[in-house]
């Protein structure tokens, strides 16, 4: 499906900041509205509900959002701020396309698993825990560098992932889903794996939410692993298997920093809190000042495609 160029292109926007960013960079005969996707549309857009060809979804947002978008009869594109939109699938209407957010986060994101890592591997985690107790515990630690480390995913946060690592004198090691070469030298297959994990030591995971990675990371994935290495996750929770992360780090046999976690939120009293040998972030890799300026970037690509009736940029249904 090709949009079509209209003289009057209507798009929502969740909040009013975005509005008022966006609205300088609009073409000529592009309309914007503010709606939240919570409250009814007819309620809050009257009669421009039925002429909202374009709505961006607030960041994070729950996936009943789509309950109310589905009632708008010229709604073409709904559009994520966020790369992952496993939480969005089977919830479309019929004939309305999904665009994610895939670029906006790669900065942020891959900033934070290194922030992650480095934290992990140096101990800043006890030392904050020293430091509440006024505890002097000089200890030597393992560097990144000179580690081997493996990114899970090739795509735009584990691409961002891999370029940030250059500097760390690391032995990387890529795995996407199929073998090949690229700009930056081999590429392994997953089917590799077995015999790439025993002699891993850092193990970065930067994958979207699929049926082919829900659960990759199991117990036979961890077993695999050399003792005291490190995995960091920040691409989805549930590709990793939580309770066979439990069994290793209660072992104290592995390590882990999770930005993303299974269940999510985390409960208070899941057992991951109490668990040795983790450190836990409540899912912030991309929500950072580096969000706002690449989202507002991809969004006026997009009504812009769509004004001049080209296909828009990210396009993951439909």
């Amino acid at each position: 499906m090709t949009d079509q160029t209209t003289d009057a292109l209507l798009i929502t926007l969740p909040d009013t900041d975005w509005q008022e960013a966006l609205a300088p960079h609009l073409p000529a005969g592009v309309r914007s509205l503010v709606w939240d996707v919570d409250s009814d549309p007819r309620e809050a857009l009257g009669d421009d509900a039925d002429h909202v060809a374009y709505v961006v979804l607030p960041y994070m947002h729950p996936a009943g959002a789509l309950e109310t978008v589905a009632s708008l009869p010229a709604l073409r594109l709904v559009q994520t701020t966020s790369a992952g939109y496993d939480n969005l699938l089977d919830r479309l209407p019929d004939g309305v396309r999904l665009a994610n957010g895939a670029g906006i986060h790669d900065a942020s994101t891959s900033e934070l698993a290194l922030a992650l890592a480095l934290a992990k591997l140096r101990g800043l985690d006890d030392a904050v825990r020293d430091a509440e107790q006024g505890a002097w515990r000089p200890v030597q630690r393992r560097a990144l560098a000179d580690r081997r480390v493996l990114v899970l995913g090739t795509g735009g946060i584990g691409g961002a992932i891999a370029d940030r690592l250059e500097p760390f004198e690391v032995d990387l090691v890529r795995v996407a889903s199929t073998a090949r070469s690229d700009e930056r030298g081999r590429v392994h297959g997953v089917d590799e794996l077995p015999e790439l994990l025993p002699t891993t030591e850092v193990v970065f995971i930067g994958l979207p939410l699929t049926d082919a990675t829900r659960g990759m990371v199991d117990a036979a994935f961890l077993a695999a692993l050399p003792d005291d290495a490190l995995v960091v996750n920040v691409g989805r929770g549930p590709i990793v298997d939580t309770e066979a992360l439990l069994a290793e780090l209660r072992a104290e046999r592995l390590h882990a920093a999770l930005d993303v976690t299974d269940p999510e939120p985390l409960p208070a009293d899941h057992p991951l809190w109490g668990a040795p040998n983790v450190l836990i972030a409540p899912h912030v890799g991309g929500n950072t000042t580096a969000m706002r300026p690449r989202a507002l970037k991809l969004l006026r690509t997009q009504v812009e495609r769509l004004v001049a009736g080209q296909d828009p940029l990210n396009v993951v249904i439909g």
